[in-house]
């Protein structure tokens, strides 16, 4: 499959006279694929009822004559506000009881069934109009769920909903009682409408309380998705898609993509590592201008298998962002190094937010690949460079991976609602396995929780899953290359409580979890023979092989030949460690990489992408800053 690029552009916002020649430059510079749509509900409905659909068919006309594929988004992230006036109770609520007011978007609640259905609605009209339209070759539903922490609410809406969820998975109060252990501070129920939402309570809410109302608004995302999908489904036989974001885990990811044809990501490694990703001064410093090195990788990984093996890069940043708490440039190169290594993860198709940069309104300081003046920003030429590149590399395939890491969003809803330590997050420990992981020079595949078969894999990692599930315990027990399974991995039922026997109950493995602890930033856990686990330990029991031991000489790693489990959370020079023992057990080769040196290997070539500052040499070869090399395999 050839690979291709696009842009994300908004009719609405240019003169009509202006549309044909941004289409033919688009044309010109490369791209194939042009995103329209996904604002504009008060454009194409102004009032309730009256439709101007006018303007939208003149600007598919001029996009797809000019020989670009146009991805038409849903508009129902950005409610017009006679919808507010309409549904004054649509409107989601924070945790603190104050209403999301309207004036910037995603002003909508997911339990709200009255704007469910004008979802419903205008994704039937659009479907009806366009659906058989040739030059809408691809559908985007609504936009980035979860932007601006927008899954959950705390409306009426939600707890009405709420409650007829759990009467609906309890089927009685005396199931439920027992289920959360509500004899605890006696917090009985005896009718289900008595159940209120988890937030403003004197204390931290029972934790079984809070996962259940996570799972629940997680099923409205996916019941609202799955809305305008089955509207769309009637209409079209393009792909459907929707566009995540980086390091969202409020919303089971999986359950939504089940439903689509295609998982698509929004890019914005300057803007994610200021904003949304830990790390030490010095290391932020050195990325400043580039990015985590494993952070894109990450997302590629984990939506090319959201999107059953299609993924894309719906946004990519070009310039500086508007929205992060500070905005540097990219180095030059970057846009390059970031298409090419997500070609490299499998995307079919990168898109770059967004072609001319807005002069009003929030995003005005988003760079584009256009300046507001329409004379070129430094990321245009880049993407000319690799709409080149692609005519002469068109299809690299996508490897198959020599490593796993299962990754469950349940699990982080329930680390969130027990965290245990401060600092405990299940992104963070599953994302310093895969970069543990990608330092060794492997390739990744990330599978979802309820994975039956590990068999294509040597190197299986799991860590922080609440509680295994029947098909990976089975594939565990199938598998025939080595598991590390934990830290805090099948330590819980699926209602947060302590399982008798103590977990982790791994099959044929005698190992328990008899004490934890959890530690602050400053001390940590050493173990023998160097490194040290952080923030987390599990004192373990059992008759299990002991591997890897603390310096004070209780188990650090226990397990079998296949199955393992890790007790802690190790430092990322441990971490390095524990991956390059177990590939050296399994017989598979890893690199000790230069610090900003990543590799991906795909069906045809190995790809080296350098985001290091400075030039790195490997192998003999020298890599520039903001680099890409690759050679055939």
């Amino acid at each position: 499959m050839k690979r291709t690029l696009g842009v994300c552009y908004y009719p609405e916002h240019w003169p009509e006279d202006q549309w044909a020649t941004d289409a033919a430059q688009m044309v010109a510079t490369g791209l194939t694929w042009v995103r329209i749509g996904e604002f504009a509900w008060a454009r194409m409905e102004p009032s309730p009822g009256t439709f101007t659909w006018d303007w939208l068919d003149r600007a598919i006309a001029v996009l797809g004559e000019a020989g670009l594929k146009i991805i038409l988004g849903t508009p129902t992230a950005t409610p017009p506000r006679w919808m507010v006036d309409k549904y004054p109770d649509m409107l989601a609520v924070d945790a603190q009881g104050q209403p999301r007011k309207f004036g910037s978007r995603r002003h909508y609640d997911f339990s709200h069934l009255g704007y469910r259905e004008e979802c419903r609605r205008i994704a039937r009209l659009m479907g009806e109009r366009y659906g058989s339209n040739p030059h809408i070759a691809a559908w985007q539903i609504d936009n980035e769920y979860d932007c601006h922490n927008t899954t959950l609410s705390y409306s009426d809406a939600v707890r009405q909903g709420f409650q007829d969820w759990l009467a609906q998975k309890y089927q009685s109060t005396d199931a439920l009682n027992r289920a959360w252990g509500n004899v605890f501070w006696s917090m009985d129920y005896d009718t289900f409408d008595q159940i209120d939402l988890p937030n403003l309570t004197v204390t931290e809410p029972n934790h079984p309380h809070q996962l259940a109302f996570r799972r629940y608004s997680s099923d409205q995302v996916v019941a609202f998705n799955k809305v305008q999908v089955d509207e769309l489904r009637k209409h079209t036989d393009a792909p459907l898609i929707h566009n995540y974001m980086g390091r969202i885990t409020t919303f089971d990811h999986w359950k939504v993509g089940a439903d689509l044809d295609i998982a698509s990501w929004d890019s914005y490694p300057i803007g994610f590592l200021s904003d949304r990703l830990e790390g030490t001064p010095e290391f932020k410093r050195a990325f400043l201008r580039q990015g985590h090195p494993d952070n894109q990788a990450f997302h590629h990984d984990l939506y090319r298998a959201v999107g059953k093996g299609r993924m894309w890069v719906m946004e990519q940043q070009p310039g500086p962002v508007n929205w992060a708490p500070y905005n540097p440039a990219p180095l030059p190169g970057m846009a390059r190094l970031w298409t090419w290594e997500a070609f490299a993860h499998g995307a079919e198709t990168v898109c770059y937010f967004r072609w001319r940069q807005a002069p009003f309104a929030q995003e005005q300081m988003h760079a584009g690949l256009l300046r507001p003046d329409s004379a070129p920003a430094p990321a245009l030429a880049e993407a000319r460079q690799v709409a080149d590149e692609i005519e002469t590399l068109a299809s690299v395939g996508t490897a198959k991976a020599q490593a796993a890491l299962v990754f469950d969003y349940e699990s982080a809803w329930g680390w969130d609602a027990q965290p245990q330590g401060a600092d405990f997050e299940m992104f963070r420990l599953a994302f310093a396995a895969y970069c543990a992981l990608r330092r060794a020079g492997l390739n990744i595949d990330i599978l979802p929780p309820d994975t039956a078969d590990l068999s294509a894999y040597k190197l299986v990692m799991a860590p922080g899953i609440m509680s295994l599930s029947e098909p990976l315990r089975a594939a565990l027990v199938r598998f025939e290359g080595i598991a590390l399974i934990g830290p805090r991995s099948d330590t819980k039922t699926d209602e947060l409580s302590i399982p008798t026997p103590l977990g982790p109950n791994l099959p044929g493995l005698d190992v328990s979890v008899a004490l934890t602890e959890s530690m602050p930033p400053d001390d940590g856990i050493a173990l023998e023979g160097g490194g040290q686990f952080l923030h987390w330990f599990e004192h373990l029991e059992g008759k299990a092989e002991t591997f890897v031991a603390t310096q004070a000489g209780q188990p650090a790693i226990m397990g079998s030949k296949n199955l393992r489990y890790l007790a802690g959370w190790p430092d990322d020079r441990t971490f390095d460690q524990i991956v390059a023992g177990l590939c050296d057990a399994l017989g598979m080769e890893t690199r000790q990489l230069p610090e900003g040196l990543r590799l991906r290997d795909t069906e045809t070539h190995r790809f080296y992408f350098n985001y290091a500052a400075v030039p790195l040499t490997w192998e003999g070869v020298t890599i520039p800053p903001a680099g890409v090399h690759w050679e055939e395999l």
